[in-house]
C-alpha cells in the first residue's frame, strides 16, 4: 500500500471518529433527558392511575394507555390543594394540623424542618444555593465549592464563641440532597464568582462542565 493510500486511509478513520464523536455529543444529552423524563412519567403513572375508578380511567376505557395521565392528575390535584388551602377553610385546617402535630414529639421537628426548607426553596425571594463560594474542606489547603446559606445567625456566634460565623452547604457529587453543613467565618470564604447554575453543573458534573 503507497504512502499516499496510507494517508487516505487515516484520514477517513479520522473523520470517521470525529463524526462518531459529534454524533453522541448531539443526541446524547437530548437522548438521556428524554429518558429520564419518561421514567419519572412512567414512574407517576404507575403510581397514581391504579387508584382512578375504572369508569373514569382513560388507560380501560381506550385501546391504548395515556402517557402521563398520572402525572396531569398530580399536578391538578396539587393546584387543587393549592387552591383550597389559600381560602378560610384551608387555613383552618393548616392551623389544626399544626396544632396537633405540635403535640407529638419527633414527628413535630420533622415537619417543622421540611416545611421551613420548602419555604426557603420555593418563594420567588429565596437565597437558597444563590450564592456559590469556596471553603477550606476537609482539611487547610484542600478548597470545595459550596453555597452559604445560614449568615447573621447570633445562636451560631455565640455557641462557637466567634463572629460573623456563615453557615455553608457542600453538596457532594453527582448527588446534590446529600452533602455537609460547616460553619466557618466568614473571613475564610471565598466567592466563587460563579452564577448558581454554573456551580451545580459543575458539582453534578465532577468537575467536567462549568
Amino acid at each position: 500500500m503507497s504512502e499516499e493510500q496510507l494517508l487516505h486511509k487515516s484520514l477517513q478513520k479520522s473523520h470517521f471518529r470525529r463524526y462518531f464523536l459529534t454524533g453522541i455529543l448531539v443526541t446524547a444529552p437530548v437522548g438521556l433527558t428524554l429518558w429520564m423524563a419518561w421514567e419519572f412519567i412512567t414512574w407517576v403513572d404507575q403510581l397514581i392511575t391504579p387508584y382512578i375508578a375504572a369508569w373514569m380511567n382513560p388507560n380501560l376505557l381506550l385501546p391504548f394507555d395515556l402517557p402521563g395521565l398520572g402525572l396531569l392528575i398530580v399536578i391538578l390535584g396539587l393546584v387543587l390543594v393549592g387552591a383550597v388551602m389559600n381560602g378560610f377553610l384551608g387555613k383552618w385546617f393548616t392551623a389544626l394540623i399544626e396544632v396537633i402535630v405540635s403535640r407529638l414529639p419527633v414527628i413535630k421537628t420533622v415537619y417543622s424542618v421540611i416545611k421551613q426548607v420548602l419555604q426557603t426553596a420555593l418563594t420567588d425571594q429565596s437565597t437558597a444555593f444563590k450564592e456559590p463560594v469556596f471553603v477550606e474542606f476537609p482539611r487547610k489547603g484542600s478548597w470545595v465549592l459550596g453555597f452559604a446559606t445560614a449568615r447573621d445567625r447570633v445562636q451560631i456566634d455565640q455557641a462557637l464563641s466567634q463572629k460573623n460565623m456563615v453557615g455553608v452547604f457542600v453538596p457532594t457529587t453527582p448527588n446534590l440532597t446529600s452533602g455537609y453543613l460547616i460553619f466557618v467565618p466568614e473571613t475564610d470564604i471565598k466567592p466563587a464568582n460563579l452564577t448558581s447554575e454554573q456551580a451545580l453543573k459543575l458539582i453534578i458534573s465532577g468537575g467536567l462542565v462549568g
